[in-house]
């Protein structure tokens, strides 16, 4: 699969269209399928694919993964048990538009903590694309009027999300410490079955509340594009593009989810878009352009 899609900028690209697709599909189906328990089936799903291509490397690089158990550990309650969760959380209370801004600010979390943690610092170029780029993204969701990020107010749901954005900013920057010398489905596949131990308390939890799962045809085809697409290829993606490019610069392509979201919404809800988007796509694209420029001056 990563031979075919060998560019780290496609596999990042890609990467922010199916979680656009997957913030979604999460709130469409939240009446259906509870937070927790939707976060814990998509997991299974994934590892049914991962799994199998992470095993048989398993007993070659047993050594490497044993002794990177902690940074395993963090990964996979990070990547796996914590954002998507909290996400799913976050849609149970809060719109789409305050969602997606929510989720405008992980670059910014990123480079803060790289900076803090890491010492990693950003050419001048890089620092004015990515204030392009978020400055595209708030345009999109803020609807082109300033009055409505004056009016940006948070309710419990976006308090999730924002939890949700930190927790995704640090397990980019955690990637860091990923294992050297693991094959990348079997790294995956282990942090899929720690996030699954992690996840198993909350479903249980929800199962014991008497929430309601409404397995309807529609429910599980949602299920199961959850786990192949933003669960397993995504990640795998991400993954990649992290490991080419660095963690700063794979976060900025986050700022493209509100760019697939309103290409989303136009498709399946019929929603025409308005100039702010147009104008918001061409900042968001520019700022990336901008990042990705190679100064004659070192850093």
């Amino acid at each position: 699969m990563l031979r075919r899609f060998a560019n780290p900028y496609l596999l990042l690209t890609l990467t922010a269209l199916f979680w656009s697709s997957n913030m979604v599909i999460g709130r469409a189906i939240r009446a259906d399928v509870p937070p927790l328990t939707l976060a814990f089936w998509r997991w299974v799903v994934a590892a049914l694919f991962i799994v199998p291509l992470g095993l048989p490397h398993l007993k070659q690089q047993w050594p490497q993964l044993k002794q990177a158990w902690r940074s395993l550990l963090v990964l996979g309650v990070l990547g796996i048990g914590g954002y998507n969760t909290f996400a799913y959380l976050g849609l149970q209370h809060t719109t789409a538009t305050n969602a997606a801004l929510l989720n405008s600010f992980i670059p910014i979390a990123t480079i803060a903590i790289s900076w803090a943690f890491l010492g990693k610092h950003l050419r001048r170029i890089e620092v004015i694309g990515v204030m392009v780029s978020l400055c595209g993204a708030l345009t999109i969701v803020g609807r082109g009027d300033l009055a409505v990020l004056l009016t940006f107010n948070l309710n419990v749901g976006d308090l999730w999300m924002l939890v949700a954005v930190v927790d995704w900013a640090l397990y980019t920057v955690a990637l860091a410490w990923r294992p050297a010398g693991v094959h990348p489905m079997l790294m995956l596949a282990a942090m899929i079955l720690v996030g699954l131990a992690i996840l198993a308390p909350g479903h249980a939890w929800e199962l014991a509340q008497s929430r309601e799962v409404k397995l309807s045809p529609g429910a599980m085809a949602a299920v199961a594009y959850l786990g192949v697409f933003p669960g397993f290829v995504s990640y795998v993606f991400y993954n990649r593009g992290v490991a080419e490019i660095g963690a700063s610069k794979a976060s900025l392509f986050i700022h493209l989810m509100p760019v697939f979201g309103t290409l989303l919404s136009a498709i399946f809800l019929g929603e025409v878009p308005q100039w702010y988007h147009y104008f918001g796509i061409a900042l968001i694209f520019s700022g990336i352009v901008m990042t990705m420029r190679r100064s004659a001056v070192a850093p």
